[in-house]
């Protein structure tokens, strides 16, 4: 991960816009994205030094719950490092009124300088949803044995809220806590507050505020997204 912490902001690292978790399906089905970005954000931080980012991948769904995918992106890290490439899969399924998703994660970084330690690494997660009506609640960890550079074991908590309008349009809040066992003084908190729907069928757009607990660093995100199959 390229950016373990907000105080080392000169690196940087990825996830997936809004979620790397791949959708349900009723039926085996493959479905594309791609999606343009004015800032690529992962946890609070830039992973683009500030400047867009054009991303996109293929998820696989199964009727059964499990569901395995592929994502790129590119990349600005202020080495020779131009592009992320994330392979996940896992299991969603549903508990009488519960959404539980159970997976792994591993984040690659195809052309990464090979100095300063090794830079892909494993995540492992777990999280749990819940609708009543228009509102939907979730809470997510992940955790990773031996985070981004070889720095040991991290642990990601998050939760949000999410409303959804008769138009269609989605109102959500969020909260993160990054916490690092070997790096005394780097746990972080991020924030953000987002905006989003659906535009001609199958193209989303998303306007999302950042911030972070620490430097007070925040920023404004644009994205549009478009999928396909399915």
């Amino acid at each position: 991960m390229k950016n373990m912490t907000p105080k080392l902001a000169s690196l940087a690292l990825a996830a997936l816009l809004g979620s790397t978790a791949a959708a349900t399906a009723s039926a085996q089905d493959i479905e594309g994205n791609v999606a343009l970005t004015s800032n690529y954000i992962f946890r609070g931080v830039t992973q683009t030094d500030n400047g867009p980012a054009i991303s996109g991948g293929f998820d696989f769904a199964d009727e059964s719950g499990i569901y395995a995918g592929v994502w790129g992106s590119s990349v600005d890290f202020g080495d020779d490092t131009t592009m992320e490439l994330d392979l996940y899969g896992g299991y969603a399924f549903t508990a009488g009124t519960w959404d539980l998703d159970f997976g792994a994660i591993y984040y690659g970084y195809p052309d990464s300088p090979s100095a300063g330690g090794e830079q892909n690494f494993w995540e492992f997660y777990g999280a749990v949803g819940h609708a009543l009506g228009p509102l939907a609640w979730d809470a997510k960890v992940s955790y990773s044995p031996d985070f981004y550079l070889e720095s040991g074991p991290a642990t990601y908590l998050e939760t949000g809220l999410a409303y959804e309008f008769p138009a269609g349009v989605t109102v959500d809040a969020r909260i993160g806590a990054s916490t690092f066992d070997d790096l005394s003084g780097a746990d972080y908190e991020d924030y953000q507050l987002g905006l989003s729907g659906t535009a001609f069928e199958n193209i989303g757009w998303d306007v999302r505020y950042h911030k972070l607990s620490d430097d007070g660093d925040d920023s404004f995100v644009f994205t549009i997204s478009q999928s396909f199959g399915g």
